[in-house]
């Protein structure tokens, strides 16, 4: 092994310290069979494929052998084990090396599967799935996400471990990144947190093997990531990636590193094995061929098997390397999860339900009656208050925050204008870890990236704020917890033009649609400080896919207050749309609307009743709640109790400050929709609103033109 930021003697001294009972109990030789059996499967399963990756699997599969055999604590039998260490293949398209990692350690995959690798409906996608393949951590395939994914995990490891102690949580977060996880710039804001974090137990083994899909990476980057890494506050380390004994030593001493985070360069020949096109873009993406796969499993001692066929011997060795250790390890950890029952039940109950994501049962109704606390009503005389929604979910999350364990929230340096930190909350900082609120800094791309990998790893509720038009710099984060169906919730404020003078660049337009589209994103957009409420606990309530609540700089009316004084009206926002205030006079328009508009609905509800048309107000603070509601439900918030005898149905009108042409499709043809479908201006919130045709009065004049026309 070669040093990096260390000297000789002191990565011996680490390597002791970090060597404990993980002491190789495999000869040189035994492992290097163990990774040609990684090697083999992964070409017989490209090759079966016609498609896939064999460079990475080929050329990492000394580290991983090392990693795996010697090093990693996992359960086959419990995939889900909470103090498991987590493996992070951010270079998703290597996917095969992890999917015969998993097959090879035990885990529930079966050799039929690696047989059917890209194959529909498979256990073996081409870049792996959490969810869908037992062992998975992740979701990776865009480059660096992976990566930024496990600082989360580690995050999360090293918060819990300050809260319970490390006889309940005490694990590591190991990464295998290539040229591409590192040239894309997420891994920048993702090293830089995790340094100044000082995540000690993160560990990013980098397949530093010169190779890309277009060729040299000369071609495209000169960086000197030992510098790199270094400035960023982490411990560098280089070794040879096909020298077991090197790749041992650079292990113990990330291991035995207790104040930064550890970077190994693991210089590797790309296509190991194959012996024409090893050290070759050629062999990156693209099977090897059959010529070139024959030769490869010639010279990984399988010249005369069949495919996928693997010595036994060698199966006995990964068992004994990560199954029989595995079993061990989760056993020990349940003595310390027993003992500690039985001195604190409660306490310790409760944090084990946490790391499986699981909320206390009676934790609604706490939080309904921490807000009437929060929230206090006017008094007789007075009116209610209009306020920002970002100032009513800054109270709501004070209710939240003393009824809902394991809650932590963040932001990218917009603490104040997101409102997402409560006087009570204390600051996570390096090396404690105590607290519940986390300093993203700039850093929107890692944050939306770190808060899935807190949910993946499990005992926290996490949030994290910025503003809306900044929801694009996330986008492949929340992509991604979609993809994995994990409950990550994100909050977004300044939500419109109406945020006024920041102009343009900041006021989202096309934002509200881009999100909704996201497959299996649940967007809330609450009206005022009523609806906060009930969207934040609809939102937690979720547990099979990321949400978005979208808050107000600008004050809104407070519309339930106005239309619902009684109250009855109450969680009506857990069914995504309801009828806020129905119609007075003859009903001949539907008003839908969102977030802030539902206050300048409400104005032109009224300018149209002063004219003797009915309109019924309808707000939808979530569309995609409201498609799961009933069709005879959401055909009544269309058209109520209109008599279709004389074959009129009401005018639907929508009213959003961003992009129309959704709203089209969704409200059907022949539709009315008020928004806007250009960028915004710099000025006085509701002099752009205005300017920008969103008018209580203008909007109720071409209501009332089109009633006239018809």
């Amino acid at each position: 092994m070669t040093q990096g930021s260390a000297t000789a003697s002191q990565h011996k001294q680490a390597a002791r310290q970090g060597q404990g009972d993980n002491m190789s109990c495999f000869t040189n030789a035994d492992l290097q069979s163990m990774a040609h059996a990684l090697r083999l499967l992964s070409v017989d399963a490209i090759e079966a494929a016609k498609s896939g990756h064999p460079g990475l699997p080929l050329g990492m599969a000394d580290v991983a052998t090392v990693l795996w055999a010697e090093f990693l604590n996992v359960s086959p039998t419990n995939p889900a084990w909470p103090n498991r260490d987590r493996f992070v293949l951010s270079a998703g398209h290597g996917s095969m090396l992890l999917y015969a990692l998993l097959h090879l350690g035990g885990f529930d995959l079966p050799l039929a599967q690696l047989k059917q690798f890209r194959v529909l409906g498979s256990q073996t996608p081409g870049h792996p799935e959490y969810g869908e393949t037992p062992g998975v951590d992740v979701t990776t395939g865009p480059l660096a996400q992976g990566f930024a994914h496990a600082v989360g995990m580690a995050l999360s490891e090293a918060m819990l471990r300050a809260e319970a102690g490390a006889d309940l949580m005490d694990h590591f977060t190991y990464v295998v990144a290539g040229d591409g996880c590192l040239m894309e710039g997420l891994s920048s804001e993702a090293a830089s947190f995790a340094g100044h974090m000082k995540l000690a137990r993160l560990v990013v083994l980098f397949d530093d093997n010169k190779i890309s899909i277009d060729g040299p990476t000369s071609l495209a980057t000169s960086d000197d990531h030992a510098k790199r890494f270094e400035g960023m506050g982490w411990q560098v380390l280089t070794c040879d990636g096909h020298d077991m004994d090197a790749i041992r030593q650079a292990l113990q001493a990330a291991r035995a590193e207790t104040q930064r985070p550890s970077f190994i360069r693991c210089q590797t020949t790309i296509g190991y094995g194959a012996p024409t096109k090893q050290g070759t873009a050629a062999v990156h993406g693209a099977p090897l061929g059959g010529d070139e796969a024959c030769a490869a499993r010639a010279t990984f001692g399988y010249k005369d098997a069949a495919p996928f066929e693997i010595k036994n011997d060698v199966q006995d060795l990964w068992q004994k390397a990560v199954a029989q250790r595995g079993q061990k390890r989760e056993a020990d950890w349940q003595k310390a999860c027993d003992k500690k029952l039985q001195s604190d039940p409660l306490t310790t109950q409760l944090f084990l339900e946490r790391l499986h994501n699981q909320h206390p049962q009676n934790w609604t109704a706490a939080f309904d009656q921490a807000c009437k606390a929060v929230f206090a009503a006017p008094k007789a005389d007075e009116a209610p208050l209009s306020e920002a929604t970002r100032v009513s979910f800054g109270k709501a999350l004070e209710a939240l925050q003393k009824t809902l364990p394991g809650l932590v929230g963040g932001s990218a340096d917009l603490t104040p204008s997101n409102n997402t930190k409560t006087k009570a909350m204390k600051a996570v900082t390096a090396p404690d870890y105590v607290g519940d609120y986390i300093h993203f800094g700039v850093r929107e791309h890692l944050m939306g990236a770190a808060l899935n990998g807190m949910v993946l790893h499990g005992g926290l509720v996490p949030y994290g704020g910025t503003f809306l038009a900044f929801s694009d710099y996330m986008r492949p984060a929340i992509r991604l917890a979609a993809l994995m169906k994990i409950p990550t919730l994100y909050i977004f404020t300044h939500d419109s033009v109406g945020l006024g003078e920041d102009g343009p660049t900041h006021q989202p337009i096309e934002h509200l649609w881009g999100l909704r589209d996201i497959p299996n994103l649940s967007l809330f957009r609450p009206a005022d400080a009523s609806e906060v409420q009930e969207c934040l606990k609809a939102a937690l309530l979720r547990r099979d896919g990321p949400s978005a609540l979208i808050l107000s700089r600008q004050k809104v009316a407070p519309v339930r207050a106005i239309a619902d004084p009684k109250g009855q009206l109450q969680d009506a926002c857990l069914k995504g749309g309801y009828v806020l205030k129905d119609a007075l006079g003859p009903y001949q328009v539907t008003l839908w609307a969102t977030g802030s508009e539902v206050s300048l609905a409400l104005l032109v509800q009224q300018a149209l009743e002063t004219q003797g048309v009915g309109a019924r107000l309808v707000s939808v603070p979530c569309l995609e709640l409201l498609a799961q509601q009933s069709s005879l439900y959401r055909r009544t918030l269309y058209q109520g109790n209109a008599d279709g005898a004389e074959g009129a149905l009401p005018v639907q009108v929508s009213l959003e400050a961003g992009v129309t042409r959704s709203w089209a499709a969704y409200l059907g043809k022949g539709a009315m929709h008020f928004g806007i479908d250009r960028f915004g201006a710099s000025g006085k919130g509701e002099a752009v609103m205005h300017a920008l045709g969103l008018e209580p009065q203008a909007i109720a004049n071409s209501i009332l033109q089109r009633l006239q026309k018809a």
